[in-house]
């Protein structure tokens, strides 16, 4: 068995980010699971299906063949072929996913790769149930936290960076929609396991979190 660090936490609070430097840190395999529903969500969004409803999700969600691949260390999340990287950052997109991603049609249809992969490799995973529920035994677990004025200006800087038009209090209400559909939804809420470490990250650097993670692993593992 692979040796595990979990990293959960609310939308916008750099888990990616943070997960991608501690996985590069560590010589670790990065699996960016929210990338892989964000992947469902965009095929079931072409194919013009309502993300509430539940049996059109859980009809057309087996059609999309998801799987992650590495190409000079950067990970391609594949959607039926073709790499959707690109595609799957979008504001549209990650709201779909909000409401797909908790369709317990969707999740089984996810949960065994991401198993799998986490078994047979060291892997370092984040999303919103790894610690709870997709990785229960993982020897690391952190809730990555930040406040919503926080998470909203670095989404707004990000676009502003990618030369995007962006309106910063829209970005702040659909986060604080999306922390309310990830913790109240029925099917894996976002809640932080009884024995994750909380880092909350508003006043702190992506360099002094990533710092933060490994002394927690050290004096976890090693």
């Amino acid at each position: 068995m692979g040796c595990n660090i979990a990293i959960d936490g609310p939308a916008g609070a750099g888990k990616s980010t943070i997960a991608k430097r501690v996985a590069k840190e560590l010589s670790f395999i990065y699996v960016d699971t929210g990338a892989m529903y964000r992947a469902v969500a965009l095929y079931l969004q072409k194919k013009g299906i309502d993300g509430t409803d539940s049996q059109a999700v859980a009809d057309h969600c087996q059609e999309a063949e998801v799987s992650i691949r590495y190409e000079d260390g950067e990970q391609l999340v594949i959607l039926n072929g073709e790499n959707v990287n690109a595609c799957i950052r979008t504001e549209e997109v990650g709201n779909m996913a909000s409401k797909t991603s908790a369709n317990p049609a969707v999740r089984a249809h996810l949960l065994n790769l991401q198993r799998n992969l986490a078994e047979k490799n060291n892997v370092v995973m984040d999303g919103r149930d790894i610690g709870t529920i997709v990785l229960p035994d993982a020897q690391v677990k952190i809730f990555l936290t930040a406040s919503v004025e926080t998470r909203a200006n670095r989404r707004y800087e990000e676009y502003l960076a990618k030369g995007e038009k962006a309106d910063l209090e829209n970005i702040k209400k659909d986060i604080e929609i999306r922390d309310h559909q990830d913790m109240t939804r029925e099917i894996s809420p976002l809640r932080q396991a009884e024995d994750a470490v909380l880092v909350d990250s508003s006043n702190m650097n992506i360099e002094e979190v990533v710092a933060a993670i490994l002394g927690i692993y050290r004096d976890k593992v090693e």
